[in-house]
C-alpha cells in the first residue's frame, strides 16, 4: 500500500506532522459526525432531545472508547512488528483481530439490550427525557458491529503509518450521517429516534467504503485468508496490550457518566447544558488527541527498531504544537465558549449552562497537552498498564470526589464541578513524568548492556 509509512528513518517532526494532520482530519469528522446529531437535534428538537442525545451519546461513547481501546492493542503490535520487520506476524494479527473483534462486537450488542434502562436511571437522566435516551441508545447499540469494523480498520491501518484511509472512511461516514439527520430529523420529525438511525446507517456504510478500499489497495505485506485464524497467543498479545487501555479509556468516560450524573440532578438545563459543552470539548480537544494517536504508531514503530532517542523526540514535537494549539483553544473556549455553544442549540439557558462549564475545560485545555501526548507515548511502549493506573486514580481519586463535593456547595455551578477535570489532569502529569524518568533510566542501563 502506497500510503504506508516507516517511521523508524528519516526526519521526525516533519513525519509525524503529515501523519498526525490527516489523525487531526479524522477526529473532527469524527467529533462533527456526532456534533451533527446534537446539532441538528437541538436546532428542530426540544431541550428534551437535546438531553437524551447528549446522555445517549455519552453512554454510547462507553462502549466506542472500550472498542477503541482493545483496537489499540492490535495498532501497538501490530506497529511493533513492522518496526522489527517480522511482517508475517503483522498479517497474523490482523487476521486474528478480526475473529475475536467480530465475536465482542455481537456480545456488546446483546448486552446493550438489558443494561441500557439501569444505565440511564443511575445516570439520572430526566424524567422528560428518559424514553427518548432509551430509543436513541437502542437503535445506535444495533450497529455496535460497524463501530467495531471501522475501529478495527482504523487501528490496522495507523499501524502501517497509513493516516489517510482513516480519513476518507469518516468522511464518508460524516458526510451520509448529516444527509441523514436531516432527512430523519429535520424533515421526518424523528428527532432522536432519527439521529440514531442515521448514525447507523452511516457506520454501515463508512464500513463498505474502508472494506473496498482494502480490496483495491492490498496491504503492504502478504496478506489471505489464511491468516484469518484464531491464534491464542496473538490474542493474549493484543488483549494484554489493548485491555489495560480499554479498561483505563472505559473506566474514564464512566468518571464522566458519574459527573454527567451529578449534574443530570441538578435539572434539564443543566443536563442539556453540558451535553452541548461536551460536544464543543470534542473539538478542542482535537489537537492532543490526534497527537496522541499519532505518537502511539511513530513510537511504537521506533521501539520495535530500538531507536528510543527517535521517540523522545517525537514527544517533545507533540507536546509543543499541542500546547501551541491548546492555549488558543482555551482562549476561545473561555472567552467565547456562549457563541460555541450557540451552534448546538437555540436555549439561551442552555447555552449559558454550556458556557459555564467551558470555562472549566478552557483551563484543562493547556494542561492536556502534555497529558495526552504523555499517554500516547508510553501506549507506543506498550506500557498500557501505566496508563490504565494513571488514568483510574485521575478519575477516581481526583474528579469524581471533586465534581461530587462542588455539586454539594450552595449554589452549585457548572463552572466549579467543571474544575474537576483539570485538577485530575494536573495529577496525571506528574504521574506521567515520574514514570517518563523511570523508563529513560531503563532504556539507557539496556543500551549500555547491549
Amino acid at each position: 500500500m502506497s500510503d504506508s509509512t516507516l517511521f523508524t528513518e528519516g526526519k521526525i517532526a516533519s513525519r509525524l506532522v503529515r501523519f498526525a494532520i490527516p489523525v487531526l482530519g479524522a477526529l473532527f469528522l469524527q467529533s462533527f459526525y456526532g456534533a451533527v446529531d446534537l446539532l441538528v437535534v437541538g436546532q428542530f428538537g426540544t431541550a428534551a432531545d437535546v438531553s437524551a442525545v447528549a446522555t445517549g451519546t455519552m453512554m454510547m461513547q462507553t462502549i466506542t472508547f472500550i472498542i477503541t481501546g482493545l483496537a489499540m492493542g492490535t495498532t501497538i503490535q501490530m506497529a511493533q512488528a513492522i518496526g522489527a520487520g517480522r511482517k508475517k506476524d503483522a498479517a497474523d494479527i490482523i487476521g486474528t483481530s478480526i475473529i475475536f473483534f467480530v465475536l465482542l462486537a455481537l456480545a456488546v450488542t446483546l448486552l446493550m439490550i438489558f443494561v441500557t434502562r439501569p444505565f440511564a436511571a443511575l445516570m439520572q437522566t430526566p424524567v422528560e427525557a428518559f424514553d427518548k435516551t432509551l430509543i436513541y441508545v437502542h437503535i445506535c447499540s444495533a450497529g455496535t458491529i460497524f463501530i467495531t469494523g471501522y475501529n478495527v480498520l482504523g487501528s490496522v491501518f495507523r499501524g502501517m503509518g497509513d493516516s489517510k484511509t482513516p480519513l476518507l472512511t469518516v468522511l464518508v461516514a460524516c458526510i451520509i450521517n448529516i444527509f441523514g439527520d436531516l432527512l430523519f430529523v429535520a424533515v421526518l420529525n424523528m428527532a432522536a429516534a432519527g439521529a440514531a438511525l442515521a448514525t447507523v446507517i452511516a457506520q454501515a456504510l463508512s464500513v463498505l467504503f474502508c472494506l473496498i478500499v482494502v480490496k483495491r489497495r492490498g496491504l503492504p505485506f502478504p496478506f489471505s485468508r489464511r491468516n484469518i485464524h484464531w491464534n491464542g497467543n496473538l490474542i493474549r498479545l493484543v488483549i494484554k496490550t489493548g485491555a489495560p487501555i480499554s479498561l483505563q479509556d472505559g473506566l474514564v468516560t464512566i468518571s464522566f457518566l458519574v459527573i454527567a450524573a451529578i449534574i443530570n440532578s441538578l435539572g434539564l438545563i443543566a443536563s442539556a447544558g453540558v451535553g452541548v459543552a461536551e460536544r464543543v470539548c470534542g473539538f478542542i480537544m482535537l489537537v492532543p488527541s490526534a497527537f496522541s494517536q499519532s505518537l502511539s504508531a511513530f513510537v511504537a514503530q521506533n521501539v520495535g527498531a530500538e531507536k528510543y532517542d527517535r521517540a523522545n523526540k517525537a514527544l517533545i514535537y507533540s507536546i509543543l504544537a499541542s500546547l501551541a494549539c491548546g492555549i488558543f483553544m482555551g482562549w476561545a473556549a473561555f472567552f467565547h465558549g456562549d457563541i460555541l455553544s450557540a451552534v448546538f442549540s437555540k436555549d439561551k439557558a442552555v447555552i449559558q449552562a454550556a458556557h459555564s462549564y467551558l470555562k472549566a475545560y478552557a483551563i484543562d485545555c493547556l494542561f492536556v497537552s502534555f497529558l495526552f501526548c504523555f499517554i500516547g507515548y508510553f501506549n507506543g511502549y506498550g506500557r498500557t498498564a501505566f496508563v490504565m493506573i494513571q488514568g483510574i486514580v485521575g478519575a477516581f481519586f481526583v474528579r469524581i470526589p471533586v465534581s461530587y463535593a462542588m455539586s454539594l456547595t450552595a449554589n452549585p455551578s457548572l463552572f466549579r464541578i467543571g474544575l474537576a477535570t483539570p485538577c485530575s489532569t494536573v495529577l496525571q502529569i506528574i504521574l506521567c513524568v515520574g514514570a517518563f524518568i523511570i523508563l529513560q533510566r531503563r532504556n539507557r542501563k539496556t543500551l549500555i548492556v547491549q
